[in-house]
């Protein structure tokens, strides 16, 4: 009710957008990132001709409707991004911006800018509260990303009450410092100044925050301004309040004049007007410029072309191997001169992990064309702007830092899952493997904790051949995440013929004699137990080498498959893994990880004080 003046301004003069055709190319896109406040956006979709009837509306909140509590991205047509943890839909925006400027620094050109989105917000004091929103914020201006329009809706109270009890800092100078351009209104109802603000900061090339003071539940005699009105329902005697307060109606309980309807509606014509618009001049754009409209359609499709993983190089036998995170980077950059919409960086990681393109230039003010990325030490914004890059379309965006810290950005990657966005994570250093750095770096319960987000694939592949597999799944999977955990210490490339693709999730890497035990293994641990196989072989024992790459995958297969490779006759099961146990007993009788935290010291001293040594395998088989 406090932002509704806003968010009228901002719909009804300035948003570009076609109800119609929820996923124009052309169109401008908005973000509620104060997700609690969803009922407002789900009005103005149904209000400007959205797919969102009032029986919708009125099955707000309710179990298989399509106007879920905090908006969700695919469930409700006009829904950009999923949002509701406060900060994402502010990070995310800035993900779509970045893929704007990208986009439009190759594809633009002069009398032909085809790619011209502005990307509109409404946050919150709880968005701003959010660390994420900071990290965001202070990197957008960094980038001087002038597509951003946020309407701040400044209404100074939150769930426990006034923001005074802990938020007082100058917000409009904090932006100010980031590099934002800020204009503060002290009248949240007045349209033709919230008009002006949004025409001025359109006009102006850095980000923009309109701090825009409002009073929360306005209308409402005994809630407005007060934290009552942030959650709970009026009820019916104070909705009738504030109706009459309003000069509104009391009944039907949803009325809307016909006038009201028709004046909205418009949006309807407007916004097939606008993209018939488009269309002529992409089509003239096309004429002038026919490989780069053919590329730039491609890509927004998201098309791969045809072939793309056909010259991936395959890697020989080494007993030496590389780490996976070195056989990574080698992937990425021969994915990069096949794949220009593969883009991303590290969170200040790069040379650990191996994410940078060759040849490329840094995506920057003055080189929005660049698709390497710097995030700096802002794991949680690189992860949210990873998803708003992948969700604005025309690129693949990924991210990397080490395995660790995939906690700091746990709420982005689940994100991702819900709204089944193709990021793909890029995590290295993926176990105590990396040796010196000691427990604080090196992760035990991280792998557990990815495997048990829904909808998201996590693999740890065992050699560089593995790797290359990892990368086809991860480029090739479009609706969901995937997260590759990679290896700061080197490892064996076994023989390449031993390998089908990882896409089945486990396989059988080798069979020694007629097998009576199973070894399982995940990532650098192949090698490990492939070494022990062997040994016991030796000692008269058959054994099977499972490679165990993704638990996600492997469900996926069809029991024939997974009686392939894992018969319920063959119940004597070792698993083998560098992290915590957890869920391998669902595949093996006995499990050799680590359910206690590392130690400083070189990474060969670790495995052999925790045991994973080939002798020590080799006596926890026997003992099956």
């Amino acid at each position: 009710m406090g932002a509704a003046a806003m968010a009228y301004t901002l719909w009804t003069r300035h948003l570009r957008h076609n109800p119609r055709n929820p996923k124009w190319i052309g169109r401008d896109r908005f973000i509620l990132s104060g997700g609690h406040g969803s009922m407002l956006l789900y009005s103005l979709l149904h209000l400007t001709g959205y797919d969102v009837s009032l029986d919708d509306i009125k099955n707000f909140r309710q179990f298989g409707s399509i106007t879920p509590g905090h908006p969700e991205y695919g469930v409700t047509p006009g829904v950009e991004v999923t949002t509701g943890p406060l900060g994402q839909g502010f990070a995310q925006g800035v993900g779509m911006a970045i893929a704007a400027n990208h986009l439009a620094a190759l594809f633009n050109k002069p009398g032909h800018e085809m790619i011209q989105s502005y990307i509109y917000g409404i946050v919150t004091d709880g968005d701003l509260m959010e660390g994420v929103a900071s990290e965001a914020a202070s990197l957008a201006g960094h980038l001087s990303l002038g597509r951003i329009v946020y309407l701040y809706d400044d209404n100074h109270i939150s769930i426990d009450g006034s923001t005074d009890l802990a938020f007082t800092e100058d917000r409009a100078a904090r932006f100010e410092a980031y590099g934002w351009h800020v204009q503060v209104l002290t009248d949240g109802n007045d349209v033709d100044i919230i008009d002006a603000a949004i025409r001025a900061a359109k006009n102006d090339p850095r980000p923009s925050l309109i701090c825009v003071r409002t009073i929360i539940g306005f209308g409402s005699p005994k809630r407005q301004g007060t934290s009552k009105a942030h959650g709970e329902p009026l009820g019916d005697e104070e909705l009738n309040a504030a109706k009459e307060n309003l000069g509104w109606q009391t009944e039907p309980r949803f009325f809307i004049p016909d006038d009201v309807l028709a004046f909205f509606r418009r949006a309807v014509e407007q916004g097939r007007e606008r993209e018939f618009d488009w269309k002529m001049k992409f089509d003239a754009y096309k004429n002038l410029h026919p490989n780069l409209g053919a590329e730039l359609i491609r890509r927004l499709a998201g098309k791969l072309p045809d072939g793309w993983d056909a010259e991936l190089p395959t890697f020989p036998a080494d007993p030496k191997g590389m780490a996976t995170r070195a056989s990574s980077g080698k992937i990425i950059n021969a994915l990069a001169p096949i794949l220009p919409e593969l883009i991303g960086g590290s969170a200040d990681l790069a040379p650990s992990n191996n994410t940078k393109i060759d040849g490329s230039p840094d995506f920057q003010k003055v080189s929005y064309q660049g698709r390497n990325f710097h995030f700096g030490v802002r794991e949680h914004a690189m992860g949210a702007v990873l998803n708003g890059m992948n969700l604005y379309g025309g690129v693949i965006a990924y991210g990397g830092t080490f395995l660790i810290f995939s906690d700091y950005m746990k709420p982005a990657i689940r994100i991702a899952a819900i709204s089944h966005i193709p990021s793909i994570f890029i995590f290295t250093h993926d176990s105590v493997g990396l040796g010196e750095d000691g427990p604080t770096h090196q992760p035990i319960e991280q792998l557990a904790a990815l495997r048990a987000i829904p909808n998201m694939v996590t693999i740890r592949p065992a050699d560089a051949n593995e790797v290359r597999e990892a990368w086809k799944v991860a480029i090739s999977r479009r609706n969901g995440p995937t997260a590759l955990a990679l290896t700061r210490q080197a490892v064996p490339t076994f023989e390449p013929s031993n390998f089908p693709t990882v896409e089945k999730g486990a396989y059988v890497l080798k069979d020694f004699g007629t097998p009576e035990i199973i070894l399982m293994a995940t990532g650098s641990e192949v090698s490990l137990i492939f070494d022990a196989a062997q040994k016991l072989h030796e000692e008269g024992k058959g054994v099977r080498v499972v490679s165990f790459p993704s638990w996600e995958l492997f469900e996926k297969q069809d029991e024939a498959y997974k009686e392939s490779v894992l018969p319920k006759s063959l119940t004597k099961r070792l698993a083998v893994e560098l992290g915590a146990s957890l869920g391998w007993e669902r595949y093996a009788k006995s499990v050799l990880g680590l359910d206690h935290y590392g130690a400083s010291a070189p990474y060969k001293v670790i495995f052999e004080k925790f045991g994973f040594t080939v002798e020590n395998v080799v006596k926890r088989a026997k003992e099956l």
